[in-house]
């Protein structure tokens, strides 16, 4: 929820493509290196604990703004007497997220503000705060806290303050992308499936985030209506990274994505130049597959 100034116009609910990006597109000739259900927990947490620490044409949607979700949360009438998805639940997943290694403050506080019980079902809200992806229909999952943290960590790797611009791919229910603009200024989330695009919107709709668009569209061709990109991340595994979103990063940016079929490792991937990426494999995981296209 954002201020607005005396006598300023509503903003409108969605927003048309025109009112997000300029009508002229980018192009970019590119020579790349190629390299590209539900998540399980991840096996290396042992090793990677450390110390706690104290402490198609685009149909876009705006939906973190300078203040936290938290205090947004409060004028939501949903679940809020529901004990399993109290304030407390939420720090206490936050808090196992920390222990399996995620120590960048602004993702975890950004962790925390997010209400994941909003992205489910009822009937699965009581399981909103354990660590492990859940179904949200569609042979498609909403991510596990730690997966989720993980990512947008390594993401932000090196940043000092937020990242500019990010792209998603693979919107979902929504979730990741709320947390997502909590770290970064814009939020750009491709969905290709139309009943998850729909369910997304009325998901984060309720938080009036302003600074978070979706798109609905094949997440393989990217947004190059809005490129380039400081950060990209993909919820979904395919077995190389589309030449698309690597033209779309912008040189020093960073891609991080799940690669493989059954066998899945998260991959990151820094542009360091004009026509040069550097890859770097880091660990296991598991996502439901990438694919091409659009499904109505």
């Amino acid at each position: 929820m954002s201020d607005q100034p005396s006598g300023a116009k509503p903003k409108r609910f969605p927003l048309t493509l025109d009112a997000v990006t300029d009508k002229a597109t980018r192009s970019r000739a590119t020579v790349a290196p190629r390299f590209n259900s539900t998540q399980t927990a991840v096996k290396n947490v042992a090793v990677r604990a450390p110390v706690l620490v104290k402490s198609s044409p685009p149909s876009v949607v705006n939906t973190t703004t300078e203040k936290p979700i938290a205090n947004v949360v409060r004028t939501v009438k949903r679940d809020e007497n529901m004990t399993l998805v109290s304030e407390a639940i939420r720090k206490a997943m936050v808090k196992r997220v920390q222990q399996q290694g995620v120590q960048d403050p602004l993702v975890l506080a950004a962790m925390e503000a997010v209400p994941r019980h909003y992205f489910l079902e009822p009937g699965l809200a009581s399981q909103a705060y354990i660590d492990a992806s859940l179904p949200i229909g569609y042979h498609q999952t909403i991510s596990q806290p730690y997966i989720v943290a993980r990512m947008i960590e390594i993401l932000r790797e090196q940043t000092t303050g937020k990242l500019n611009r990010v792209l998603e791919i693979g919107t979902g229910c929504g979730y990741q992308a709320a947390v997502l603009a909590h770290v970064a200024k814009d939020v750009y989330s491709i969905e290709r499936i139309k009943p998850l695009h729909e369910l997304a919107r009325n998901n984060l709709r309720q938080l009036r985030i302003p600074n978070l668009r979706l798109h609905y569209g094949d997440g393989m061709l990217g947004f190059p209506q809005v490129a380039p990109f400081d950060g990209i991340i993909l919820a979904a595994a395919g077995l190389e990274v589309p030449q698309a979103l690597l033209d779309q990063m912008a040189v020093g940016g960073r891609l991080i994505a799940p690669i493989g079929e059954k066998n899945q490792v998260l991959k990151l991937v820094l542009r360091t130049g004009v026509f040069e990426w550097k890859t770097e494999t880091l660990e296991t995981c598991h996502f439901v597959p990438l694919k091409a296209g659009t499904l109505g």
